[in-house]
C-alpha cells in the first residue's frame, strides 16, 4: 500500500469515528436535555 492510499484511509477513518463520537456526544451528552423528544410530545 502505497503512502497516499494509507493517508487517506487514515484519514477518512478518523473523520467517520469523530463523527460518531460527536453524535453520541450531542444524543446523550450534557445539552440532551435541552432536545426534544416527539414521542413524548405526542400523547395517545
Amino acid at each position: 500500500m502505497d503512502f497516499p492510499a494509507l493517508f487517506s484511509a487514515v484519514f477518512i477513518s478518523c473523520f467517520v469515528l469523530s463523527l460518531t463520537v460527536y453524535s453520541v456526544y450531542l444524543g446523550f451528552g450534557p445539552g440532551s436535555e435541552e432536545l426534544r423528544d416527539p414521542f413524548e410530545e405526542h400523547e395517545d
